[in-house]
């Protein structure tokens, strides 16, 4: 079993037992940071109707940027460009929002469902290129899991 199958079956369990949203989210949060050894802070940014992305659980050093408008920095780039973005090296973006100054690389992956985006992954790493193709591949397959559990929500007519 893979590291994501495993982080999933985690998921199933929790959500199985009755187990809250934010407590999924934060299940995910952990089972992510714990991928690999060069993720330094992981966490969860969820968008709001606002056009504004609000930091949810995460696991790391404590950021200044717990709002940041659609279009600002790497993660609000992902929702405008509504797409992925892996930065092997942050000190090469012009638009990057530093948490630390210890980053060296960023990936960020959206959180959705077709054109909906609900909220997004955001890994960071001490590293340059931490994030090879089998890690963002199983940060995707996580989001994919979450963004079923924001879409069932979504149904029941709760807010972000």
């Amino acid at each position: 079993m893979g590291h994501a199958d495993k982080i999933i079956a985690e998921l199933d369990r929790l959500q199985k037992s009755g187990a809250a949203f934010e407590d999924l989210l934060k299940a995910a949060v952990n089972g992510l940071h714990e991928l690999d050894d060069r993720f330094h802070w992981t966490g969860i940014y969820e968008l709001f109707p606002d056009n504004v992305l609000r930091l949810g659980p995460f696991i790391g050093a404590p950021t200044d940027h717990v709002f940041i408008g659609v279009g600002r920095g790497v993660c609000g780039t992902a929702v405008a460009e509504g797409r992925n973005i892996n930065v092997p090296d942050v000190r090469l973006e012009s638009n990057y929002l530093a948490c630390s100054t210890e980053t060296r690389s960023e990936l960020v992956i959206l959180i959705r469902r077709g054109e909906k985006i609900y909220a997004q992954v955001d890994i960071d790493s001490h590293q340059v290129a931490a994030f090879d193709e089998g890690s963002v591949t199983s940060v995707q397959r996580v989001a994919d899991w979450l963004a079923t559990l924001y879409a069932s929500r979504d149904r029941l007519g709760r807010a972000p």
